[in-house]
């Protein structure tokens, strides 16, 4: 057996359909597209999820797609870890933890969550506490007062 003697597999070569080529080829005049319409045209491609026109299933649904919560309140979270750099019995206060570098500005209230441990009591004052942060300050013999956010420029 010698290399020019090698061929495929009978019917395992199949030849390109050459479009456009003539009514003789089978494959002229609208070479395959059918007649007029979106779909004939070249550059034609169907946006994803299209229904022909009716409202597509992914906007009859808007539990799929989610939403916005305009009420949403960001605020700037303080681990109580982070007060350990206050010494015993001072007190922390949004202005302070501003000062300390803690938090960079008072533009979004603060709230202060229970990662971590705090070593020393301390007066803690902030717009909100998480349970269990509040029952730490307090474990030390802290103090938590919570404190009316008053939205401050910078």
């Amino acid at each position: 057996m010698r290399q020019d003697e090698l061929s495929p597999a009978p019917g395992s070569k199949k030849s390109r359909k050459r479009v456009g080529r003539g009514d003789g080829s089978g494959h002229g005049t609208y070479s395959g597209r059918g007649c007029k319409g979106q779909k004939s045209r070249s550059g034609y491609r169907m946006s994803r999820g299209f229904e022909g026109g009716q409202l597509p299933l992914i906007r009859r649904l808007p539990r799929k797609r989610g939403f916005t919560n305009i009420f949403r309140i960001e605020y700037n979270i303080v681990n109580l870890d982070k007060l350990n750099l206050f010494e015993a019995g001072s007190e922390v206060t949004p202005e302070t933890l501003v000062a300390a570098g803690v938090v960079k500005s008072l533009r979004r209230p603060i709230k202060i969550l229970a990662v971590g441990n705090i070593a020393h009591p301390l007066v803690v004052r902030a717009n909100k506490f998480s349970t269990a942060a509040k029952a730490k300050i307090e474990a030390v013999g802290g103090k938590v007062e919570e404190v009316e956010y008053a939205a401050k420029a910078g």
